[in-house]
């Protein structure tokens, strides 16, 4: 999942992504204790996700790019 499509959710809607994530992370570890675990990169990736998902939020709390959650462009 790309950053940029996580900031243009409103902040219930991350949420609901996080525990999405969050429940994901947790199948694939039972996936992985029962062995049927095929594709391990998945772990690897669906922790990245979780790790940008709590990124944003902390953004959002802290009024950090606030450009990019209103829609305007950067001016540099």
């Amino acid at each position: 999942m790309e950053t940029a499509e996580i900031r243009a959710k409103s902040r219930e809607e991350v949420l609901e992504e996080l525990e999405g994530c969050k429940r994901e992370l947790l199948n694939l570890r039972i996936q992985w204790q029962a062995g049927e675990l095929k594709n391990s990169a998945q772990y690897a990736k669906t922790r990245r996700d979780i790790a940008r998902v709590k990124t944003v939020l902390r953004e959002m709390e802290l009024g950090i790019n606030k450009k990019l959650y209103s829609g305007e462009t950067a001016q540099q």
